[in-house]
């Protein structure tokens, strides 16, 4: 099915609803919009030290890619292909620290930077081990201790996320600690791209975050595009809870409680004075949608005051405004909307990325 959004958002109309229920469309966005996407990891913790590995997929629901993160002998990062060479076993099934990579199925055995190393039974095998024989190596970049990888992107990560790496340059990220005990998982029974046009506006917060706008200055809310995602600027209306800012950033003066990043098709980071909540939108299904709330907390002190005080509640009060979407839209008299100008120009922007990339 094709789709067009007009690239003038006074003259745009919204996808239309049908795009939300359309099964060949929810396919082909697997490709069209994740496949060679950037997307995280998790930190440098999850291979801390020499010998330690970590299994997981690429996007588990959706495109169930099996990789596997180690650290080798000389102390240095790998992110290479779960599967064996010879007939697709998952080389390696658990967290934990290893010499080597062994395959169960019939022993074939890597190097943990991904090298062919042995394998029983194949003395008299032609031009054998060829390169084909290793663990394919899939792209590994690192932001302060974040991590993360794609299939093949055709873009430089730093070229994707430059917005946002260039002007928060002055945090020190490597003082963020991973807070596992506030981190969870939400489950959202909506398309995922639903969430998605929720996170990009402001609009709504009037109307359904009473809590949030009593902090936020909503008449100084907006957004600032760039090439793949965007930036939503929430600044204060009181001198709590906001970032002390230094002088050479572009900010410098404005009384920042938020900084909303957005990247294309799936990932938020959200920066509060205390530090980072990373919000990954997973699709599972076409009506069902698991969002990660990944938190890296900076200064605990500041936790409890400001646009980040009260992200559960914020978030629960979005997930339902988004299942209400998502049954409304199979409306059989709905058809598509129109964007406000001033307010959603970022949903705008989504939709018409998500429009061209098919």
């Amino acid at each position: 099915m094709k789709y067009n959004v007009h690239e003038d958002i006074i003259q745009a109309w919204t996808l239309p609803g049908d795009y939300y229920s359309d099964e060949q469309t929810y396919q082909q966005g697997k490709e069209s919009y994740f496949a060679k996407s950037w997307q995280f990891i998790g930190d440098i913790g999850l291979a801390k030290v020499p010998g330690q590995v970590f299994p997981f997929e690429f996007m588990p629901g959706l495109i169930e890619e099996p990789m596997v993160l180690t650290r080798d002998t000389n102390d240095k990062l790998h992110l290479i292909s779960n599967v064996c060479t010879h007939r697709g076993m998952v080389v390696c099934e658990g967290a934990g620290n290893e010499r080597f990579l062994r395959c169960r199925d019939h022993g074939r055995r890597f190097g943990l930077y991904g090298k062919f190393q042995h394998m029983p039974e194949f003395e008299n095998v032609c031009d054998f081990p060829s390169d084909s024989d290793h663990l394919k190596g899939f792209p590994l970049e690192k932001w302060g201790p974040l991590l993360f990888t794609s299939l093949g992107s055709t873009l430089p990560f730093s070229e994707v996320f430059a917005p946002m790496l260039e002007r928060l340059n002055w945090l020190p990220l490597s003082e963020f600690r991973h807070d596992p005990v506030n981190s969870r998982d939400y489950l959202v029974r909506s398309h995922w791209a639903l969430y998605v046009d929720n996170y990009l506006e402001g609009f709504h917060i009037p109307f359904i975050h009473a809590s949030l706008n009593e902090v936020l200055s909503y008449d100084d809310y907006h957004t600032e595009l760039f090439e793949h995602g965007n930036l939503q600027l929430a600044e204060s209306k009181g001198d709590e809870g906001v970032f002390d800012i230094p002088t050479s950033s572009p900010d410098y003066g404005k009384k920042i409680s938020a900084y909303y990043y957005w990247f294309f098709p799936n990932m938020m980071f959200n920066f509060y004075p205390w530090g980072l909540s990373i919000n990954v939108v997973k699709p599972l299904g076409i009506g069902l949608t698991k969002v990660s709330f990944i938190r890296y907390v900076w200064d605990e002190s500041k936790i409890s005051v400001g646009a980040g005080a009260e992200l559960d509640r914020v978030e629960r009060e979005d997930e339902q405004v988004v299942e209400l979407v998502h049954k409304g839209l199979k409306s059989r008299v709905y058809t598509q909307g129109r964007f406000s100008p001033r307010r959603e120009i970022g949903t705008h922007q989504f939709h018409r990325l998500l429009a061209n990339r098919l």
